[in-house]
């Protein structure tokens, strides 16, 4: 039952709604789906960190340590902040193709703000912050069950953001996406900008 509960957890935790989520929806909609892909897979990167860090116990030590924390937290904030402001002065009016061909030259660029986005969240890291620490401080030995769901946390990152990605980009809600583009860009710029606020000013 204990494993059934940490699943569903980390379905919980994936699929809602966040940060990840405006930032794979915005770069998948303004530069194709090569571009959400690749920001996927930067935001499964950052899982991984996460769970690198949980394991070898340097959570407990962030947990313990306020200064620490709280640079991760504002640095984590000011980042989303700036992401947002990004979306809403550079939204573009379209999809148009040579947006799409400009990707090949700044493909890391999305690598990184994906993995950025997810490694300072501090939203993300409470979450591993408070599961992992439990894990590790319960048992002492269970390290192959820690790295296994880390794994497992991982993937479904991965997964799921690309299923995000495929999902704004086919061709039955690309026209819709496309006349709506700019303002969507703006809303989620918005929401960025509105996670990294609510984020700094939470205790």
């Amino acid at each position: 039952m204990e494993l059934l509960s940490f699943a569903i957890l980390g379905v919980l935790i994936v699929v809602s709604p966040g940060a990840d989520f405006v930032l794979v929806f915005k770069n998948s909609l303004n530069q194709g789906r090569k571009a959400g892909a690749l920001t996927a897979i930067g935001i499964a990167a950052g899982v991984c960190v996460h769970v690198g860090y949980s394991i070898v116990g340097i959570s407990h030590f962030i947990s313990q340590n306020e200064l620490l924390f709280n640079i991760v937290k504002y640095a984590g904030a000011a980042y989303l902040i700036y992401l947002g402001l990004t979306g809403i002065f550079k939204a573009k009016l379209d999809l148009d193709n040579e947006a799409i061909k400009k990707l090949n030259a700044s493909s890391s660029s999305y690598l990184v703000q994906g993995f950025l986005c997810n490694l300072l969240n501090p939203k993300t890291m409470l979450f591993f912050l408070s599961v992992f620490s439990q894990l590790i401080s319960i048992d002492n030995d269970n390290t192959s069950f820690i790295i296994s769901y880390g794994l497992y946390i991982a993937i479904l990152h991965g997964v799921w953001f690309y299923i995000i990605a495929m999902f704004v980009t086919t061709n039955k809600f690309s026209t819709y996406l496309q006349r709506y583009s700019k303002q969507i860009s703006q809303v989620c710029g918005a929401g960025l900008i509105t996670f990294g606020t609510l984020l700094s000013l939470s205790s």
